[in-house]
C-alpha cells in the first residue's frame, strides 16, 4: 500500500446561476490550477476521476478533453452533495492500492436558480425511503421545499432536546460570513448581524433564509500521488491523506424516529469514528474542519456528530467562541457552503484545497496558525457521508 499524498489543488471564484463560464470550463480551470500547483504535466495523470450532479453522462470527458486528449480513463461520479468528495476517496483509494501513481479528482456544477428539484419526475425519488421517515415523524408539507424540511426538521428536533434557541443556528451564519470575508474564493462576503439572520424570512422551523446555503456555479480539483512518484519528481508542499472514510445509511437512517439520523448524523459519527481510528488521532487534535454546513441546522448537529463538542454541547461550544479563530478548532475557515458556495460537484474538493491550504501554511489572510491536522465533511442525501483526515505530509 502506497501513502495517498495531494500533490496539487486548485478551484475557481464559485459564483451564482447564470454568472458562471459553462460547466466544462469549470472543471477543466479547476483542473489545470490543480496540476499547476503541483508542477505536473496532464500526461502524467493516470486516472481521472469528475463529480457532477447536473449535467449528462461523460460530462467529465467533455471538461477534461480541453486539458488533454490522452486517452486514460475518465470515470464520471455522481453521488449527490458528497459528489467531489466520493471523487477523491475513488482517487486515493486507486492511489494507495498501487493501480496507479497519478490520479486526478475534479469536481464542477453549473447549477440552476432556485431550490433543488429532481429532473427525472416520470420515476420514483432516490430520496423516496428517506421523505417516508420524515412524514412518519413530522408530516409532509407540499409547499415547503424539500431539503429545508429535512434540515429545518432536525432543528426543531435539536431545539426541543437539548433546550436550545434558534439563535444558536443564526450565530453559524454570523460566523461563516465573517470567515468569508477574508477569502477571495467566497461568494457571499458581507458581513451579517445576527438581528439580520433572524429576521430574514422564514423557510422551515427554525431556518430562515440566510441560514440556508445558496444554488452555486464552481469548480475544484485534487491531485493524488503516491509516495515514490512524489520522491523520484521531488515534489513539495504534499499533503497526507491520512484517513478516508465514505458511509452510507442505516435502518438508523429511516426507522429510528430521529430527524437527526434523517439528515446524516449516523453516517457521519460512523464515518469519523472510521477515520479516527485509521489515523490515530482524536478530535482533540484537529486544529481546523470544513464540515457540510449546507444548513447552519446541519453544523450544530455536525459539531456533535464528528466528536467536536459532547452530545447536546453545541450551543456551549458556540458560545465559548470553540468553532472560531481563537477556540479549539475552527470550523469552516472558508466561509463554508453557507458564504463560500454549494456547487455540489466542486463541494467536497473545494473544502479539501481550502483544508491543505492551511496545511502548507498559504491561506492568507484566514490562516489558520499552526495548522497540522484537518478533518473535512461532506454529506449527500440518499445518502453518501464522507469524512476525511489530512495532515501535514
Amino acid at each position: 500500500m502506497s501513502k495517498a499524498l495531494i500533490a496539487g489543488v486548485g478551484m475557481v471564484k464559485f459564483t451564482k446561476p447564470g454568472k458562471s463560464e459553462e460547466y466544462d470550463v469549470l472543471g477543466a480551470q479547476a483542473a489545470i490550477a490543480a496540476l499547476k500547483d503541483a508542477g505536473i504535466d496532464y500526461r502524467d495523470v493516470q486516472q481521472a476521476y469528475a463529480g457532477f450532479v447536473f449535467g449528462d453522462t461523460c460530462s467529465g470527458q467533455t471538461a477534461l478533453y480541453s486539458v488533454g486528449l490522452t486517452g486514460i480513463p475518465v470515470i464520471n461520479v455522481n453521488n449527490a452533495c458528497a459528489t467531489g468528495s466520493t471523487a477523491l476517496f475513488l482517487a486515493r483509494q486507486a492511489v494507495e492500492s498501487g493501480a496507479v501513481d497519478v490520479a486526478l479528482a475534479v469536481g464542477f456544477e453549473q447549477m440552476p436558480s432556485g431550490a433543488l428539484a429532481s429532473n427525472t419526475s416520470d420515476r420514483k425519488a432516490t430520496t423516496a425511503r428517506l421523505d417516508q421517515a420524515v412524514a412518519s415523524i413530522q408530516g409532509w408539507d407540499d409547499k415547503a421545499m424539500q431539503a429545508a424540511q429535512y434540515f429545518g426538521g432536525a432543528g426543531r428536533e435539536y431545539m426541543e432536546k437539548y433546550g436550545a434557541s434558534a439563535d444558536l443556528f443564526g450565530r453559524v451564519s454570523v460566523k461563516a460570513r465573517d470567515h468569508a470575508r477574508r477569502n477571495p474564493f467566497a461568494m457571499f462576503t458581507d458581513p451579517l448581524s445576527l438581528e439580520q439572520v433572524m429576521s430574514s424570512p422564514a423557510i422551515f422551523g427554525p431556518l430562515t433564509r440566510l441560514m440556508c446555503c445558496p444554488p452555486t456555479c464552481g469548480g475544484a480539483a485534487v491531485l493524488v500521488v503516491s509516495d515514490s512518484y512524489a520522491k523520484k519528481k521531488g515534489l513539495s508542499n504534499l499533503i497526507e491523506i491520512a484517513a478516508m472514510s465514505l458511509t452510507t445509511d442505516t435502518e438508523a437512517s429511516f426507522n429510528s424516529g430521529s430527524m437527526i439520523n434523517v439528515i446524516g448524523a449516523d453516517a457521519a459519527r460512523r464515518a469519523s469514528t472510521s477515520v479516527y481510528e485509521q489515523s490515530g488521532i482524536s478530535p482533540e487534535d484537529v486544529d481546523l474542519v470544513e464540515l457540510h454546513d449546507c444548513f447552519s441546522t446541519n453544523e450544530i448537529i455536525s459539531y456533535e456528530a464528528l466528536g467536536l463538542c459532547p452530545e447536546g454541547g453545541a450551543e456551549k461550544f458556540v458560545h465559548d467562541g470553540d468553532n472560531t479563530y481563537g477556540g479549539k478548532v475552527v470550523t469552516n475557515p472558508s466561509g463554508g457552503l453557507l458564504s463560500k458556495g454549494h456547487p455540489l460537484g466542486a463541494t467536497g474538493l473545494a473544502q479539501i484545497t481550502e483544508l491543505s491550504w492551511h496545511l502548507r501554511g498559504t491561506a492568507g489572510e484566514r490562516q489558520v496558525p499552526n495548522a497540522n491536522i484537518a478533518l473535512q465533511h461532506n454529506i449527500g442525501l440518499g445518502g453518501a457521508c464522507v469524512v476525511s483526515v489530512l495532515k501535514r505530509a
